[in-house]
């Protein structure tokens, strides 16, 4: 379980081609989680971009994406310990809502999402960034779970799925360039697992020496 802290946190922002397996290893990591694809644009904004084609909206395109109000949710949970946080319906393309959202004083919490990397660099610019990991291993593996769960969830329908998926298998390893481009340390589920699970434990080490009670100012005093 990890370690908790009134002290501000920091987040690790985890990114990878759809169907890499993000959300499955944030929720191993026993850490708060944030859904950035809840910070998805509206289907009617206007700033949309459009597909090369112009048949319809580019959804892997990073501006399809709040990234600026995904940063700022990210910074009120580090600081504050809590947020309001956004609900999205991607068979709708609309957000349905919001909920409350707290870290419980966990030090860290991971922000999942594909477009995690994008906001790697103003994280780092707020004081906010631990790590930035972005999965990468089989691009095959990707497109079948991709498609799997995406027709489970109804996300879109069968057609688009098809031709998006095919899409992204062909973009994968320029996704991935671009992700370690923007800063990510790209490797598969497990090497990922490790790293996240080391800063974990770096950052309990100084907190299991602190004596219990009183506050943390106190306790670094002792």
């Amino acid at each position: 379980m990890p370690v908790t802290s009134s002290a501000p946190a920091r987040v690790i922002l985890l990114t990878g081609p759809s169907g890499s397996g993000k959300s499955r290893l944030a929720a191993r990591t026993g850490l708060p989680v944030v859904r950035l694809d809840d910070f998805y644009k509206d289907g009617d904004d206007p700033s949309l971009p459009a597909l090369p084609s112009g048949a319809g909206t580019d959804w892997d395109a990073p501006a399809s994406w709040n990234g600026d109000h995904a940063v700022r949710a990210l910074r009120e949970l580090c600081e504050r310990g809590a947020a309001e946080l956004p609900e999205y319906s991607l068979a709708r393309s609309a957000r349905t809502g919001s909920r409350p959202f707290t870290r419980d004083g966990a030090p860290l919490l991971i922000a999942e999402g594909i477009f995690a990397a994008e906001i790697g660099a103003a994280c780092a610019e707020a004081g906010l960034l631990a790590d930035s990991i972005c999965l990468a291993h089989r691009p095959v593996t990707h497109f079948r779970r991709r498609l799997a769960r995406d027709v489970r969830e109804s996300r879109k329908p069968l057609p688009f799925l098809l031709r998006r998926g095919w899409a992204l298998l062909r973009a994968e390893r320029s996704i991935v360039a671009r992700n370690a481009a923007l800063g990510a340390h790209c490797c598969d589920q497990r090497a990922a697992l490790r790293r996240i699970e080391a800063l974990a434990a770096e950052v309990a080490a100084p907190a299991a020496h602190l004596p219990a009670g009183g506050t943390d100012a106190e306790r670094l005093a002792a």
